[in-house]
């Protein structure tokens, strides 16, 4: 597991805990954690520009879909790997047709189509590396956004015909990021507008 969840530090020192724990110990708390293999890990918490991004996406993204079938959820949103038993919570996840829950949990989501992580210094190397390797479970999953939040450089891992992941990377105010599995194009200013970055 240290392979994998090598970024957050254990939230809490029982050698191992059930899914049924971790969702009792999840309502009573006032921050996130993430929960993989037994184990329960505190997330870390957003910036400034971090919330700024989110908050751009969100409402680009609620635009675009608005009155269809795919809809997208902010960082409250808990979702669930029966694959791997990961429970944790994306930045920003879209999903699209009927909203299914876990087996475990009816406040837990399975089988997005889009998952975006916005990138900080503590969490760029995780996030990168362990947590997609674990979003790569997810059989419903076409689409892996990555926002850095300390320059302009959006990482968009995406499915192709193969069904191999490709890299499509945007690192210019002026490209458009284009999501093909929601048809939604976003230009890359307005993803961080509000930002220094934009200046």
């Amino acid at each position: 597991m240290d392979n994998i969840l090598n970024e957050p530090e254990a939230a809490y020192r029982k050698a191992i805990y059930t899914a049924a724990e971790y969702l009792a110990m999840e309502k009573e708390s006032d921050t996130k954690h993430e929960f993989f293999q037994g184990e329960i890990f505190a997330m870390a918490g957003a910036g400034g520009k971090h919330n700024v991004i989110s908050k751009n996406v969100l409402g680009e993204l609620y635009i675009s879909l608005k009155g269809k079938r795919c809809q997208p959820y902010g960082s409250d949103l808990r979702i669930h790997i029966p694959q791997n038993t990961l429970y944790t919570y994306p930045d920003i996840s879209i999903f699209c047709g009927d909203f299914i829950s876990s087996q475990e949990d009816d406040d837990t989501m399975i089988l997005p189509v889009v998952l975006i992580e916005i990138l900080s210094p503590s969490t760029k190397n995780y996030d990168r590396g362990g947590k997609f390797k674990l979003y790569r479970d997810i059989p419903s999953l076409k689409e892996y956004i990555l926002i850095d939040s300390e320059s302009v450089n959006i990482e968009v891992f995406g499915i192709n015909t193969g069904g191999h992941w490709e890299l499509e990377e945007y690192k210019k105010l002026a490209d458009h990021l284009i999501l093909p599995s929601v048809d939604v194009t976003i230009p890359v200013h307005d993803v961080y507008n509000g930002t220094h970055l934009t200046d």
